[in-house]
């Protein structure tokens, strides 16, 4: 009698890794990358005020949306006179000169005393009027013996 496993041929061993599962642990991966990648942006692009900051020096007379002690809004196009305004007019009148100047820079001018929410309304009625850039106008310090 034969025994029926010497007969039988050997397999060999395959020396292979299988590549499959970690394709698929890649692919999920940059799934997930891909997804949070635009989330991770969530900041406003701002620029803060240097200690030691310098005037613009610019050509063009700037736009100053001013706002008082009380809030109201004041503006002043260029070389005009200061006008007191409505939050409507504001916007319609800055974006009409903005399309017509877009160079022109436009700047707010906010009350020491004023209240920080009047001064940011201000800056949004400008971003709602497409300006593209505002600026925020103050004072250069001045030395303790000099006040």
């Amino acid at each position: 009698m034969q025994s029926y496993g010497r007969n039988r041929k050997r397999r060999k061993l395959k020396a292979e890794i299988n590549v499959v599962p970690y394709i698929d642990v890649m692919l999920v991966l940059l799934i997930i990358f891909m997804v949070t990648a635009p989330l991770l942006n969530l900041g406003v692009d701002i620029q803060l005020p240097q200690s030691a900051a310098k005037s613009i020096q610019n050509d063009k007379e700037p736009v100053v949306v001013s706002v008082d002690q009380e809030g109201k809004l004041f503006l002043t196009l260029g070389k005009e006179q200061r006008e007191p305004i409505e939050a409507d007019a504001l916007v319609n009148k800055i974006s009409a000169f903005v399309r017509e100047n877009p160079q022109v820079p436009v700047m707010v001018a906010g009350d020491q005393r004023a209240d920080y929410g009047k001064i940011y309304q201000a800056m949004v009625l400008l971003q709602s009027a497409h300006v593209p850039k505002v600026g925020l106008m103050s004072q250069p310090v001045q030395a303790e013996g000099a006040r």
